[in-house]
């Protein structure tokens, strides 16, 4: 295998800003730590946080590269000391806690998974960030059983497209908001009973009526702000409510009564910072339950569009659209 470059394009954040503000630029190739793999990287999802963090309001964690991008697909070209599991040109698709817009991005091994086969590298890269956040806020917090009901808000995004199928495929009904004709009729394609457009129905009234007033056990939430009491009114007796971002706001004023009379839970979660550890178990968990049906078709991360490693700038403004269905990916 030849040498490794000693330098790389990635795209930096030259100040916090719009999408132009993404600007490829001659970074080290890093080298991999104690525990730690050396992924060439094949294709990278673009995730809200990476947006957050373009603007400035989501810095990277103490020791996280600057580089924006938490997921990402490619081959193996070198290990740290101590790893075990993975070789030099496996295949894997990896959790990071940033520096995914690269040619190269450090990963911890526990933190790759193998790509399985019949997936392409591009959908390797579109599973990492958003099904450790869906599997381990809706399956190990919100403990989502088989006949249950779960309404997910923004269910054309990501996270939502991810949560409808993992919901179906365990035998649980799926509930979806979303903002547009075309989006709601994106969620029942996917295997949505019910989508509900935000922009002409009320998501309680309808959420109710589909559980014969029962309301839903789980609740998906990134939007916050006003969603947060309404949420409490959609849920059902010992419901939880799961919160994984606000793109509305952190702040709300909300009637707490519903919260005991119903025993509601709660309940909300970010990955990034989590411990190694932590995120180690969530992969496992992946690997044992979720790979298998992705693996049979029975699941797969929905691409809304492509762009290369230089137009980062512009799969920005795709997502700032908000007209995406599905994940968008940069391919190198």
């Amino acid at each position: 295998m030849s040498p490794l470059p000693t330098q790389m394009t990635a795209i930096a954040i030259r100040a916090p800003g719009g999408p132009e503000v993404l600007t490829p630029q001659l970074r080290p190739v890093p080298a991999p730590a104690a525990g730690e793999i050396l992924v060439k990287v094949a294709a990278a999802g673009v995730n809200r946080p990476d947006v957050m963090q373009r603007l400035g309001q989501y810095p990277p964690p103490p020791g996280a590269p600057d580089i924006p991008g938490l997921e990402i697909a490619g081959e193996i070209v070198a290990c740290g000391s101590g790893v075990t599991r993975w070789k030099i040109g496996d295949q894997v698709m990896a959790l990071v806690v940033g520096g995914g817009y690269a040619e190269y991005c450090l990963a911890h091994e526990s933190h790759a998974l193998p790509v399985p086969s019949g997936l392409s590298l591009i959908e390797a890269a579109a599973i990492p960030e958003t099904f450790f956040t869906v599997w381990y806020n809706v399956f190990e917090r919100g403990r989502l059983t088989a006949g249950e009901t779960i309404l997910v808000h923004g269910g054309t995004s990501g996270i939502g497209t991810t949560a409808i199928q993992l919901a179906k495929a365990f035998g649980t009904r799926a509930i979806a908001t979303a903002g547009t004709p075309e989006k709601c009729a994106a969620c029942r394609k996917l295997g949505a009973e019910l989508a509900i457009n935000y922009k002409t129905e009320d998501f309680v009234e309808a959420t109710k009526k589909a559980t014969d007033g029962r309301g839903a056990d789980v609740v998906l939430d990134i939007i916050g702000g006003e969603y947060i009491e309404r949420n409490y009114e959609a849920a059902a007796v010992e419901g939880r409510i799961l919160q994984i971002a606000f793109q509305s706001s952190p702040r709300a004023t909300v009637d707490f009564r519903r919260l005991m009379l119903k025993r509601l839970t709660h309940t909300g979660s970010t990955l990034r910072a989590r411990a190694i550890a932590d995120k180690a178990a969530i992969a496992r968990g992946i690997e044992a339950k979720v790979l298998p049906l992705i693996a049979a078709g029975r699941v797969r991360p929905v691409i809304d569009s492509t762009f290369a490693l230089r137009q980062a700038a512009a799969a920005h403004s795709r997502m700032d659209s908000s007209q995406h269905i599905g994940k968008i990916v940069l391919t190198l």
